[in-house]
């Protein structure tokens, strides 16, 4: 959460351990993995946080290594 707060970019953050409904729609986006993080871009999921992948994904510069 820190890099997007850094870079400005607005985000949803939502807890699958305190709301059921949210680990549901975890579980559907990801194919059934429980695994956390996971950041939604322009519908695409991306699973773990790769700084630089992230960065490239929201066009952001000076994303660097993880």
């Amino acid at each position: 959460m820190t890099f997007l707060q850094d870079h400005k970019v607005p985000f949803d953050a939502k807890d699958v351990v305190a709301h059921h409904g949210y680990m549901e729609e975890l579980l559907a986006r990801t194919g059934g993995v429980r695994g956390t993080p996971v950041i939604v871009i322009d519908d695409k999921v991306y699973r773990g946080f790769d700084r630089g992948l992230i960065a490239r994904a929201l066009d952001l510069h000076g994303g660097g290594p993880a």
